[in-house]
């Protein structure tokens, strides 16, 4: 496995963070799935279920309860349990065929109970007075 370090300012805008960028830019090599594309249009859950299977997703939900209710603010019915986001990893490793990268505060990804095995972690640092993201590209097993 792969561990990179890199500094860069935060951003709202996820797939706009120069490193973040290019190491889309490195591993997608095709269309993905995106479910939470900025700003949001339709809850994750509904476009998941609604979309045609992709050899690439790219996973980068709201990190927090906190950030789902503001994300999604008056964009429908979003629940807030924490429960969704393992539906929302349910769903996503159903219609990715090949490899997905996962953004958040963790390096959890899909997981190998999903059928997925990490490859590569990049840590953006983004300053003291503000989280990582951690960026987790996995490949499907099988």
């Amino acid at each position: 496995m792969k561990i990179d370090r890199m500094w860069a300012m935060p951003n709202k805008e996820t797939f706009t963070i120069k490193p973040i960028a290019e190491l889309i830019k490195e591993e997608i090599l095709g269309d993905y799935l995106d479910p939470f594309p900025y700003p949001y249009q339709k809850e994750a859950t509904i476009y998941l279920k609604e979309s045609e299977p992709k050899d690439y997703g790219l996973f980068d939900p709201p990190y927090s309860p906190r950030q789902l209710k503001e994300s999604y603010n008056g964009k429908g019915e979003y629940n807030t349990k924490i429960s969704t986001w393992s539906i929302w990893k349910d769903l996503m490793a159903e219609k990715v065929k090949k490899k997905c990268i996962t953004f958040g505060w963790n390096s959890t990804g899909l997981g190998k109970k999903r059928g997925f095995e990490i490859t590569r972690i990049l840590l953006v640092c983004h300053g003291s007075m503000h989280n990582d993201t951690i960026c987790t590209v996995e490949v499907k097993n099988g």
